[in-house]
């Protein structure tokens, strides 16, 4: 989103109070707060003009001739105390439950994303709810009161002005929208800092994860020091981005603050000169010189408070264009039995980036077989398998699943009805075992046993000293990326699911070990399964019972 779409949406984006509830309540607390010290400031310098004044001009000197009004001077005093204390303290927590309820938002939408459109921005999803998003905090509790403070406190306080002293009204009212001007001035020097911000910490983010990942791989070919220049690099750039960006924020504050501080001199050089001649009343100058430094206030927080969170706001743009995208609603309350069920694909076209992948794929899918989708890179034998898991919407074409369409399935009852090994298995931290019942399916001791043997895993548990007890990061770290395959492989062989479907099974196992779980892939299939393969290594192809060449159409 660009900075011009951004402000033509107003100095607050609606769509934060849509997407969080906490921040509708945040709102109507701000708002009310910021009435109650309006009003205390008021009553506050009202009742201080009219103690001194009397105390100067009049006969009544003693305190108790003022008592009454000492007493609303120390109220209004201890309002605007209670008030402020309100604020911090309510505001934090409402700020950290924004980001909360964000962050899950951004999250959910993400985990139904189509697997493709998710791939290209995993990156930057991740720098967005794991670092990013914590930028709203300011956002939230300096920005935004202030700004609800420049809609009270500052028409509320000039209008009391007018009543008191015209002139110093008039000075202020020319005056005043000084502020916003150089605030735009500044806006348009600090125009797209954000956005920079943000763009090199995602790259940095991506690139330790990276590495981080592949790190065990690194180590073994004695290549771990390679990316450090790389890294350093990224590393540099954002700390030069946000040293910029705290730059502008300094400045703008302090540009902000030099200039209220000479509009309210003025003021009050007006006011002390007509008060040497005797033009104006004492009570009314004390009151308008109290009140003009309120006056000023608010836009130049406003001001200083934005700049200062100006990243918050980048990271939130980037997460309401994700809430904002059009959302699939799975409608299907079919329940089908896919044991024994033939599955169908009739004329399947997935949208692509540059035409269709697959474009018109026609197969069918029966019990007891081994089915391998075949075809040259990006001819979208893996969005095949995302469109047969409801994961990817078809531009065209149906499937079925023993004559139900797949659109009026409940998806939920037909993924369990599935075992899908992914091409990139997916490893959360923890011991092995955990990992292993990640499906929520676990095996009994001996068909564990059968699966490991057959896919290897069993030799991986024996050079571990505490087998499934063993500890791996995210990702996987830890493991080899043939060791992550084959406990991937132990995980889905080892599920009673009627229906199989494997992306690239034997990538990264040797001969010998493809060929064993070839073997096991077979024997699912020999107990009336339905297996359905992506590969394209001759042993794979082999084993198929039969062959669907998948194809894409490109437009240039």
């Amino acid at each position: 989103m660009t900075t011009t779409e951004r402000t033509s949406r107003g100095p607050v984006d609606p769509r934060l109070w849509r997407y969080s509830r906490s921040a509708r309540r945040y709102l109507v607390l701000i708002v009310v707060l910021a009435l109650i010290d309006t009003a205390a400031i008021i009553v506050t310098a009202v009742s201080l003009g009219t103690v001194l004044a009397g105390v100067i001009t009049s006969d009544a000197r003693s305190l108790s001739d003022w008592l009454v009004h000492l007493w609303i001077l120390f109220g209004a005093i201890a309002v605007r105390t209670v008030a402020a204390w309100a604020q911090s303290r309510y505001g934090h927590r409402a700020a950290s439950r924004v980001v909360e309820e964000l962050e899950n938002e951004v999250l959910a939408v993400a985990s139904k994303m189509d697997p493709r459109d998710l791939d290209a921005e995993r990156e930057s999803i991740a720098t967005v709810v794991t670092r990013a998003l914590t930028g709203l905090e300011p956002y939230l509790t300096g920005y935004v009161p202030s700004l609800v403070l420049a809609a009270t406190l500052t028409p509320l306080t000039l209008v009391v002005i007018v009543t008191q002293d015209l002139t110093s009204a008039l000075i202020i009212f020319f005056t005043l929208p000084l502020i916003p001007i150089f605030m735009i001035l500044i806006g348009l020097l600090t125009k797209g800092r954000a956005e920079k911000t943000l763009e090199s910490m995602t790259r940095l983010s991506a690139q330790l994860l990276d590495l981080l990942a592949g790190l065990p791989t690194l180590r073994a070919l004695g290549r771990e020091r390679g990316p450090a220049a790389r890294v350093r690099a990224l590393g540099d750039a954002h700390r030069r981005a946000t040293m910029r960006a705290l730059k502008i924020a300094f400045l703008s504050s302090m540009v902000l603050e030099l200039l209220a501080t000479l509009c309210v001199a003025l003021v009050a050089v007006s006011i002390g000169l007509r008060l040497v001649f005797g033009d104006m009343a004492l009570e009314a100058g004390i009151i308008a010189l109290v009140l003009a430094p309120e006056v000023y206030v608010p836009l130049r927080r406003v001001g200083a408070q934005f700049h200062a969170a100006e990243d918050g706001v980048a990271a939130a743009d980037q997460a309401f264009g994700i809430l904002d995208r059009p959302r699939h609603v799975a409608r299907g309350t079919d329940i089908v039995d896919a044991r024994g069920a033939v599955i169908t694909l009739r004329s399947i076209s997935a949208d692509a980036r540059n035409g269709s992948a697959p474009y018109r794929l026609d197969a069918a899918f029966a019990p007891g077989s081994v089915s391998v989708l075949a075809g040259p890179n990006g001819a979208g034998k893996t969005t095949a398998l995302n469109v047969l898991l409801g994961l990817t919407t078809a531009s065209e074409g149906t499937v079925t699943i023993g004559g139900t369409e797949l659109a009026d399935v409940d998806l939920a009852s037909w993924w369990s009805q599935v075992a899908w090994l992914p091409q990139r298995p997916l490893l959360l931290p923890g011991t092995l075992e955990d990992n292993l019942a990640l499906t929520g399916i676990q095996p009994d001791a001996r068909i564990l046993e059968k699966v490991c043997t057959a896919t290897g895993f069993d030799d991986v548990l024996a050079e571990l000293p505490l087998g499934w007890q063993t500890t791996v990061g995210s990702g996987g770290v830890g493991l080899s990326l043939g060791q992550l395959q084959r406990l991937a492989l132990v995980r889905v062989l080892g599920s009673p699911a009627p229906v199989v479907l494997l992306d690239e099974p034997t990538a990264h196992l040797d001969d010998a070990a493809e060929a064993r779980v070839l073997g096991a892939i077979r024997e699912l299939a020999s107990q009336g399964r339905t297996v359905i393969m992506v590969g394209h290594r001759p042993a794979v192809l082999a084993s198929a019972d039969k062959v669907v060449e998948v194809s894409a159409r490109h437009v240039h």
